[in-house]
């Protein structure tokens, strides 16, 4: 067994099962896996304590992140995919007739304004509905993993605790992002979402990623192999589970499984890594970044990555 043991934190999903079992290991190290119970905990430790030596991460929080000269680095590993297209919940008696008439009004958005389903939901906003996002006031509910992030003048952030579920239901506010409400008034701005993410997908290739995997750079530094191994070994678990994937072998899929059954129907691969396989994505994000003020200037794909990894795919 390797000398050298690396705290990590990711999540368990069939992509990395192969990795947190045991049966699956790197060649030049040793994964010490930490549990953290609700993921964005461990974003928020890595960005502000540089509390782990290999972390998942959302990408906008990323990116933001390395805008902001944390020390640490991606690799092309996007180990979360979603369809966006639901993230949107409306008071069907706020006076909502069309996605338009949110313009002028205030809307919520679960924790910051950099988390990444906002970024991806509100870009399906800008594009599929021509909603102009500068004029709508978007209320944050919690803030931002990245402490130095300024937000622009539109943006409002939580004085208070609040509950943008009530405030939805109650009318208070006519919509909001990245939030669950069960109640009568409240229903998807998209009409069956689920279905209009993967048309998304069909049509122009839409397919947001939300999480990738990150590195410290001290430790990218101190061993140069290690980029490569981690990809690799990432890699092959990937394989491993959609193999079961395939051929039916998973017992109790969840609703991950259940999504990268129909996006395989799709494009034959719901979980690719690397650049090129993911270019489109990543510009796309980071255009979005960018237009809703969030980046200052774009940044090429290839700046984003452990340069020895720029030249991988799985």
């Amino acid at each position: 067994m390797p000398d050298l043991r690396l705290k990590t934190v990711t999540r368990t999903a069939g992509a990395t099962e192969a990795l947190k079992d045991g049966t699956l290991t790197p060649r030049t190290f040793t994964f010490e896996f930490e549990e953290v119970p609700v993921l964005p905990h461990a974003f928020r430790r890595m960005v502000r304590e540089l509390a782990y030596d290999i972390c998942e991460m959302a990408f906008t929080t990323y990116v933001v992140a390395r805008a902001h000269g944390k020390r640490f680095t991606a690799l092309p590993i996007f180990l979360v995919r979603a369809l966006h297209h639901g993230a949107i919940v409306y008071n069907t008696k706020a006076g909502v007739g069309s996605p338009a008439d949110l313009e002028g009004r205030r809307v919520g958005v679960n924790r910051g304004y950099t988390v990444t389903t906002g970024v991806w939901a509100r870009g399906i906003l800008q594009d599929e509905l021509g909603v102009d996002l500068s004029r709508i006031t978007w209320l944050l509910s919690g803030d931002e993993h990245v402490a130095e992030f300024e937000p622009p003048g539109n943006v409002l952030p939580a004085e208070q605790e609040i509950d943008l579920a009530e405030m939805v239901a109650t009318g208070a506010l006519p919509a909001a992002i990245g939030i669950t409400v069960d109640h009568p008034d409240v229903a998807p701005l998209i009409p069956d979402p689920y279905e209009a993410g993967l048309e998304a997908l069909r049509t122009r290739g839409l397919y947001p990623i939300n999480h990738l995997l990150v590195v410290k750079d001290e430790v990218l530094a101190a061993h140069p192999a290690l980029a490569e191994d981690v990809f690799d070994t990432f890699a092959e678990a990937k394989g491993r589970y959609l193999e079961r994937l395939r051929d039916g072998r998973i017992a109790d899929p969840t609703p991950a499984d259940e999504l990268h059954k129909r996006v395989m129907e799709i494009t034959g691969d719901p979980l690719p890594y690397g650049i090129e396989p993911n270019r489109a994505m990543i510009e796309q994000l980071i255009e979005y970044a960018v237009a809703q003020r969030i980046l200052e200037h774009p940044v090429a794909a290839e700046d984003l990555f452990a340069r020895s990894t720029r030249h991988l795919t799985a």
